[in-house]
């Protein structure tokens, strides 16, 4: 899942990709858990993170807005208060969301800053934050209720 490069053009991860617009740099990265797919656009900015429209801190779930701030928590609050976050995120259910969130953002930061330590915090912090989570559901077989139930058989 997790491509590196370290060249001349600096730190390359797959999914995030780097544009110059207008003459700002801006950074677009994606994330995905499960069936939720986050897309994440980075640009100068005064330090705002907004998941869909809503500001990241009053995200209503506790659980999933303090998953999605980890990428954030571990920044430079220097760093962090010099760029401006917009995500939307769809599909999946609430902590797979979140999750798709964290992998957005932690990917686009890194190649935003293009500072090879930031892939070692989050990688040293945990290493799914840039590399995604690969598990899927497994799907339902043919003749059964589920991916792995048979029918209860009856011996009388």
């Amino acid at each position: 899942m997790e491509h590196v490069e370290l060249s001349g053009s600096g730190t390359k991860i797959i999914g995030a990709y780097s544009q110059i617009v207008g003459g700002r740099k801006i950074v677009m990265s994606v994330g995905k858990r499960k069936t939720a797919i986050a897309r994440a656009i980075i640009k100068a900015g005064s330090g705002k993170c907004r998941v869909n429209g809503i500001p990241i801190e009053i995200w209503p779930i506790e659980i999933a807005r303090l998953k999605m701030m980890e990428p954030l928590m571990l920044l430079n609050e220097k760093l962090r208060n010099t760029i401006d976050i917009d995500v939307t995120i769809e599909g999946g259910g609430v902590m797979a969301q979140a999750y798709a969130v964290r992998n957005a953002i932690a990917r686009g930061v890194i190649v935003y800053f293009n500072m090879p330590i930031l892939r070692e915090i989050f990688k040293e912090f945990d290493r799914t934050m840039i590399s995604g989570d690969p598990r899927r559901t497994e799907s339902e077989k043919w003749m059964r209720y589920s991916a792995r139930r048979f029918r209860q058989k009856s011996y009388r």
